[in-house]
Protein backbone atom coordinates (compact mmCIF):
# COMPACT_ATOMS: atom_id res chain seq x y z
CA UNK A 1 0.00 0.00 0.00
CA UNK A 2 2.96 2.06 0.26
CA UNK A 3 3.99 2.03 -3.15
CA UNK A 4 0.91 2.66 -4.34
CA UNK A 5 0.74 6.23 -1.85
CA UNK A 6 4.63 7.02 -3.04
CA UNK A 7 3.83 5.43 -4.87
CA UNK A 8 19.62 4.55 -26.15
CA UNK A 9 20.83 1.64 -26.60
CA UNK A 10 20.11 -0.41 -29.69
CA UNK A 11 19.72 2.54 -32.21
CA UNK A 12 15.79 3.06 -33.34
CA UNK A 13 14.63 2.36 -36.49
CA UNK A 14 13.61 6.22 -37.62
CA UNK A 15 16.30 9.40 -35.94
CA UNK A 16 15.75 11.11 -32.97
CA UNK A 17 15.41 14.62 -32.92
CA UNK A 18 17.07 17.32 -31.07
CA UNK A 19 15.95 18.53 -28.05
CA UNK A 20 14.66 22.18 -27.70
CA UNK A 21 17.89 24.75 -27.51
CA UNK A 22 20.05 22.10 -28.23
CA UNK A 23 21.85 23.83 -30.98
CA UNK A 24 22.27 27.45 -28.38
CA UNK A 25 22.79 25.68 -24.83
CA UNK A 26 23.91 22.66 -23.56
CA UNK A 27 21.11 20.57 -22.53
CA UNK A 28 20.98 20.49 -18.42
CA UNK A 29 21.67 16.92 -16.93
CA UNK A 30 18.82 14.09 -16.92
CA UNK A 31 17.25 13.71 -13.47
CA UNK A 32 16.53 10.54 -14.23
CA UNK A 33 17.29 8.37 -17.78
CA UNK A 34 16.90 4.85 -18.48
CA UNK A 35 20.00 3.15 -20.56
CA UNK A 36 19.04 -0.37 -22.13
CA UNK A 37 15.82 -1.49 -20.74
CA UNK A 38 14.75 -4.99 -21.38
CA UNK A 39 11.64 -6.10 -19.83
CA UNK A 40 10.30 -10.09 -20.87
CA UNK A 41 7.32 -11.28 -18.78
CA UNK A 42 5.92 -14.80 -19.77
CA UNK A 43 8.32 -14.91 -22.68
CA UNK A 44 7.48 -12.18 -23.86
CA UNK A 45 10.13 -8.62 -24.96
CA UNK A 46 7.77 -5.83 -23.50
CA UNK A 47 10.36 -3.51 -22.96
CA UNK A 48 13.29 -3.70 -25.64
CA UNK A 49 16.21 -2.26 -25.10
CA UNK A 50 14.56 1.47 -24.52
CA UNK A 51 16.25 4.45 -23.85
CA UNK A 52 15.59 7.21 -22.27
CA UNK A 53 16.96 10.74 -20.37
CA UNK A 54 14.25 12.95 -18.41
CA UNK A 55 15.36 16.98 -17.98
CA UNK A 56 14.33 18.88 -15.09
CA UNK A 57 11.83 20.52 -14.95
CA UNK A 58 10.12 19.42 -18.15
CA UNK A 59 7.13 17.90 -18.85
CA UNK A 60 7.24 14.81 -21.01
CA UNK A 61 4.39 12.79 -22.48
CA UNK A 62 5.23 8.90 -23.46
CA UNK A 63 3.04 8.40 -26.27
CA UNK A 64 1.92 5.47 -28.35
CA UNK A 65 -0.70 2.84 -29.01
CA UNK A 66 -1.87 0.95 -26.56
CA UNK A 67 0.39 -2.39 -25.57
CA UNK A 68 3.84 -0.17 -26.53
CA UNK A 69 4.55 -0.55 -23.21
CA UNK A 70 4.23 3.00 -21.94
CA UNK A 71 2.97 2.27 -18.59
CA UNK A 72 5.55 -0.61 -18.23
CA UNK A 73 8.16 2.14 -18.28
CA UNK A 74 6.75 4.55 -16.08
CA UNK A 75 6.77 1.35 -13.79
CA UNK A 76 10.10 0.13 -14.39
CA UNK A 77 11.38 3.92 -14.38
CA UNK A 78 9.35 4.50 -11.27
CA UNK A 79 11.44 1.16 -9.71
CA UNK A 80 7.73 -0.93 -8.46
CA UNK A 81 9.10 -3.29 -11.74
CA UNK A 82 13.10 -4.32 -12.27
CA UNK A 83 14.19 -4.59 -15.93
CA UNK A 84 15.47 -7.84 -17.52
CA UNK A 85 17.93 -5.85 -18.27
CA UNK A 86 19.13 -2.54 -18.85
CA UNK A 87 19.69 0.59 -15.72
CA UNK A 88 17.93 3.26 -14.22
CA UNK A 89 19.63 6.40 -13.18
CA UNK A 90 18.82 9.18 -10.99
CA UNK A 91 21.02 12.27 -11.43
CA UNK A 92 23.48 9.83 -12.96
CA UNK A 93 23.30 7.62 -9.57
CA UNK A 94 21.46 4.34 -9.07
CA UNK A 95 18.26 4.97 -8.32
CA UNK A 96 18.14 3.71 -4.76
CA UNK A 97 15.06 3.95 -1.74
CA UNK A 98 16.23 8.09 -1.09
CA UNK A 99 16.13 8.54 -5.40
CA UNK A 100 12.33 6.98 -4.62
CA UNK A 101 11.46 8.89 -2.13
CA UNK A 102 12.17 12.14 -4.53
CA UNK A 103 9.15 10.82 -6.81
CA UNK A 104 5.96 10.10 -7.36
CA UNK A 105 3.36 8.73 -8.92
CA UNK A 106 -0.57 8.30 -9.56
CA UNK A 107 -2.14 5.53 -11.64
CA UNK A 108 -4.95 5.68 -13.88
CA UNK A 109 -7.49 3.92 -11.68
CA UNK A 110 -6.53 5.84 -8.30
CA UNK A 111 -5.60 3.83 -5.10
CA UNK A 112 -7.88 4.81 -1.99
CA UNK A 113 -7.33 3.97 1.49
CA UNK A 114 -10.51 3.06 3.33
CA UNK A 115 -10.51 6.52 5.18
CA UNK A 116 -11.65 9.78 4.48
CA UNK A 117 -10.37 12.58 2.25
CA UNK A 118 -8.49 14.12 4.76
CA UNK A 119 -6.78 11.10 6.06
CA UNK A 120 -5.63 9.66 3.28
CA UNK A 121 -3.67 12.71 2.98
CA UNK A 122 -2.64 12.46 6.81
CA UNK A 123 -1.63 8.75 6.00
CA UNK A 124 0.39 9.87 2.69
CA UNK A 125 2.54 12.61 4.62
CA UNK A 126 2.71 10.40 7.75
CA UNK A 127 4.61 7.72 5.53
CA UNK A 128 6.79 10.16 4.77
CA UNK A 129 7.51 11.14 8.28
CA UNK A 130 5.49 14.71 8.40
CA UNK A 131 4.26 15.17 11.77
CA UNK A 132 2.41 17.70 14.09
CA UNK A 133 1.91 21.26 12.24
CA UNK A 134 4.00 20.50 8.97
CA UNK A 135 1.40 17.85 8.23
CA UNK A 136 -1.57 19.60 8.87
CA UNK A 137 -0.60 22.74 6.68
CA UNK A 138 0.47 20.32 3.63
CA UNK A 139 -2.88 18.84 3.78
CA UNK A 140 -4.71 22.04 3.88
CA UNK A 141 -3.00 23.21 0.64
CA UNK A 142 -3.50 19.89 -0.90
CA UNK A 143 -7.23 20.48 -0.58
CA UNK A 144 -7.42 23.75 -1.52
CA UNK A 145 -5.10 22.89 -4.41
CA UNK A 146 -7.43 20.20 -5.17
CA UNK A 147 -10.54 21.68 -4.27
CA UNK A 148 -11.43 19.09 -2.09
CA UNK A 149 -11.72 21.12 1.11
CA UNK A 150 -15.76 20.91 1.27
CA UNK A 151 -15.29 17.05 0.82
CA UNK A 152 -12.27 16.50 3.72
CA UNK A 153 -14.37 14.54 5.93
CA UNK A 154 -16.41 12.21 3.01
CA UNK A 155 -15.27 8.84 2.44
CA UNK A 156 -12.87 9.01 -0.28
CA UNK A 157 -14.12 5.95 -2.00
CA UNK A 158 -17.67 7.72 -2.53
CA UNK A 159 -15.80 10.39 -4.63
CA UNK A 160 -16.52 10.21 -8.25
CA UNK A 161 -14.26 9.49 -10.67
CA UNK A 162 -12.72 13.23 -10.85
CA UNK A 163 -12.34 13.89 -7.45
CA UNK A 164 -10.53 10.65 -6.56
CA UNK A 165 -8.12 11.52 -9.06
CA UNK A 166 -8.05 14.46 -8.03
CA UNK A 167 -7.15 13.49 -4.58
CA UNK A 168 -4.72 11.03 -5.58
CA UNK A 169 -2.64 13.60 -7.40
CA UNK A 170 -3.08 16.36 -4.69
CA UNK A 171 -1.87 13.20 -2.42
CA UNK A 172 1.11 12.68 -4.31
CA UNK A 173 1.85 16.73 -4.77
CA UNK A 174 1.30 16.85 -1.13
CA UNK A 175 4.73 14.54 -0.58
CA UNK A 176 6.77 17.32 -2.66
CA UNK A 177 8.47 15.12 -5.14
CA UNK A 178 10.67 16.94 -7.81
CA UNK A 179 9.77 14.13 -10.38
CA UNK A 180 5.78 12.92 -10.72
CA UNK A 181 4.67 10.21 -12.63
CA UNK A 182 1.63 10.17 -14.10
CA UNK A 183 -0.11 7.26 -16.15
CA UNK A 184 -3.06 8.68 -18.00
CA UNK A 185 -4.60 10.03 -14.89
CA UNK A 186 -7.25 11.71 -17.22
CA UNK A 187 -8.53 8.52 -19.04
CA UNK A 188 -12.13 7.84 -18.99
CA UNK A 189 -13.30 11.52 -17.16
CA UNK A 190 -15.27 14.22 -18.27
CA UNK A 191 -13.64 17.29 -19.76
CA UNK A 192 -14.35 19.08 -16.59
CA UNK A 193 -12.76 16.94 -14.69
CA UNK A 194 -10.27 16.15 -16.63
CA UNK A 195 -9.81 20.26 -16.58
CA UNK A 196 -9.08 20.15 -13.18
CA UNK A 197 -6.57 17.58 -13.62
CA UNK A 198 -4.35 19.47 -15.93
CA UNK A 199 -4.44 23.03 -13.58
CA UNK A 200 -2.73 20.40 -10.80
CA UNK A 201 -0.85 19.61 -13.26
CA UNK A 202 0.40 22.80 -14.71
CA UNK A 203 0.57 23.98 -11.46
CA UNK A 204 2.97 21.79 -10.08
CA UNK A 205 5.41 22.52 -13.29
CA UNK A 206 5.27 25.80 -12.24
CA UNK A 207 6.52 25.32 -8.71
CA UNK A 208 9.46 22.95 -10.79
CA UNK A 209 8.06 19.54 -10.60
CA UNK A 210 9.44 17.32 -13.29
CA UNK A 211 6.34 16.11 -15.16
CA UNK A 212 6.46 13.00 -17.21
CA UNK A 213 2.79 11.66 -18.16
CA UNK A 214 1.58 8.67 -20.57
CA UNK A 215 -1.46 10.38 -22.31
CA UNK A 216 -3.57 9.55 -25.34
CA UNK A 217 -5.01 12.54 -25.92
CA UNK A 218 -3.97 14.65 -28.66
CA UNK A 219 -5.49 17.70 -27.33
CA UNK A 220 -3.90 17.21 -24.00
CA UNK A 221 -0.80 16.33 -25.59
CA UNK A 222 -0.45 19.98 -27.42
CA UNK A 223 -2.00 21.97 -24.43
CA UNK A 224 0.65 20.21 -21.78
CA UNK A 225 3.58 19.09 -22.97
CA UNK A 226 7.01 20.06 -24.02
CA UNK A 227 8.82 16.91 -25.00
CA UNK A 228 7.28 13.37 -26.37
CA UNK A 229 8.80 10.36 -26.31
CA UNK A 230 6.96 8.00 -28.62
CA UNK A 231 6.95 4.47 -28.21
CA UNK A 232 6.38 1.13 -30.83
CA UNK A 233 5.96 -2.24 -30.02
CA UNK A 234 8.36 -2.04 -26.50
CA UNK A 235 10.81 0.19 -28.27
CA UNK A 236 11.22 4.08 -28.38
CA UNK A 237 10.71 4.66 -32.04
CA UNK A 238 11.21 8.94 -31.99
CA UNK A 239 11.36 11.52 -29.50
CA UNK A 240 11.56 15.48 -29.82
CA UNK A 241 10.03 18.67 -28.96
CA UNK A 242 6.06 17.89 -28.27
CA UNK A 243 5.06 20.43 -31.16
CA UNK A 244 7.05 19.39 -33.75
CA UNK A 245 6.96 15.60 -33.45
CA UNK A 246 2.84 16.08 -32.71
CA UNK A 247 2.64 18.41 -36.02
CA UNK A 248 5.58 17.03 -38.51
CA UNK A 249 6.56 13.37 -36.88
CA UNK A 250 9.63 11.73 -38.59
CA UNK A 251 9.18 7.90 -37.78
CA UNK A 252 6.44 6.02 -39.53
CA UNK A 253 5.52 4.73 -36.61
CA UNK A 254 3.92 8.11 -35.03
CA UNK A 255 2.82 9.24 -38.37
CA UNK A 256 0.04 6.14 -38.76
CA UNK A 257 -0.80 6.42 -34.96
CA UNK A 258 -2.03 10.05 -35.37
CA UNK A 259 -3.16 9.64 -38.58
CA UNK A 260 -5.78 6.62 -37.46
CA UNK A 261 -3.23 4.26 -39.00
CA UNK A 262 -2.62 0.46 -37.44
CA UNK A 263 0.94 0.28 -38.28
CA UNK A 264 2.23 -3.06 -38.09
CA UNK A 265 6.31 -2.52 -39.13
CA UNK A 266 6.34 -3.14 -43.15
CA UNK A 267 2.93 -3.84 -43.48
CA UNK A 268 -0.11 -1.23 -42.55
CA UNK A 269 -3.99 -1.26 -43.14
CA UNK A 270 -6.61 1.20 -42.08
CA UNK A 271 -8.70 1.24 -39.21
Amino acid sequence: MREALQSVSEPPAEPLREMPDAACSPLPEPLISGRGLTLDIGGRRLLDAVGIDIRPGRRTLVMGANGAGKSLLLRVLHGLIAPTSGSVRWRDRPLDKAARRAQAMVFQRPVMLRRSVFANLSFALGVRGLRGAERGRRIAEALEQARLGDLARRPARVLSGGEQQRLALARALACDPELLFLDEPTASLDPASTHAIERLVDDAHKRGVTIVMVTHDLGQARRIGDDVVFLHDGRVAETGPARELLEAPASEAARAWLEGRLYLGDTQKTD
